[in-house]
């Protein structure tokens, strides 16, 4: 039987990977993300209790609540870092476990709490990672316009050639939210970006977080300053032990009740002068 010949160029572009397609653009409201009777034990400890959440195209969803309370896990489980001992964590409509880490890489873009490099990387080229996931596609020409404006939006550009290392921490937290939104994926995972900013900052990354919400994006903030919560975020989802307290809108779930048990810390809840949010401040004697 004679054997069929392929030609040398079909047989090569078999042996070439296909590069992973970016997700469509998302409607406002489009479920970008979502648990579903989420567990997560770690060390064989259970952190994660039965957690629903949703996360939407258009919003910024805030996770609050004390110390240990799982909002990083949270944050960690929705984006396929942390595995699930039972429940269901989707992305774009599919199990996460059903994606490819090139395909996932498109869809979401994450920031850990603490940004560390072994190498004196100059903050440019840090920035300019982000822009990895799109290497090879026919978007690899934006990269300089992205890393140019993710650097504008987070005020590093004057220290684009400073080492990374040599940084503070601020800067550096700064440097690694512009590496994320350099990367343009349309679902933003953000773990305590502003716990070491100063004030100015921290009301610019959460101005940023909003300024994505409104562009289409779906983004997720872990936060301990409930003010900022209640002025940037559309929803709020408090965590205590593991399990979702409550959640929707701030004005909706910052009850002094709830929050002072939830922190086990007498709280008020007052609205601001101007704008009408809620503050939260501790009860104090006199």
């Amino acid at each position: 039987m004679r054997a069929t010949r392929v030609p040398k160029t079909r047989a090569l572009l078999r042996l070439v990977p296909s590069r992973p397609l970016p997700p469509p653009p998302a409607a406002p409201g489009d479920v970008l993300a979502e648990a579903d009777g989420l567990r997560v034990r770690l060390g064989g400890r259970p952190v994660l209790d039965g957690v629903g959440v949703t996360v939407r195209a258009g919003e910024v969803l805030a996770l609050v609540g004390p110390n240990g309370a799982g909002k990083s896990t949270l944050l960690g489980a929705l984006a396929a870092d942390v595995p699930a001992a039972e429940g269901l964590v989707r992305v774009h409509g599919r199990a996460v476990a059903q994606w490819s880490a090139p395909e996932l890489a498109l869809r979401r873009a994450v920031l850990p709490q603490s940004a560390s490099l072994s190498f004196p990387f100059p903050v440019a080229e840090v920035v300019r990672m982000g822009r990895a996931p799109w290497a090879g596609s026919d978007r690899e020409d934006e990269d300089d316009a992205a890393v140019a404006e993710a650097m504008a939006r987070t005020e590093v550009t004057g220290f684009a050639g400073r080492p990374f290392s040599a940084l503070s921490g601020g800067e550096r937290a700064r440097v690694a939210l512009a590496r994320v939104l350099a990367q343009r994926a349309p679902l933003l995972l953000l773990d305590e970006p502003t716990a070491a900013l100063d004030l100015r900052h921290q009301e610019l990354v959460l101005r940023l977080c909003r300024e994505r919400a409104r562009a289409g994006d779906a983004v997720v903030v872990v936060l301990h300053d409930l003010a900022l919560a209640a002025a940037y975020a559309d929803r709020v989802a408090i965590l205590r032990a593991g399990r979702i307290a409550a959640e929707g809108a701030p004005a909706e779930v910052f009850d002094e009740d709830l929050l002072s048990e939830v922190y086990d810390q007498p709280v008020e809840v007052l609205p601001h002068p101007r704008t009408g949010a809620p503050l939260v401040v501790p009860r104090r004697g006199n």
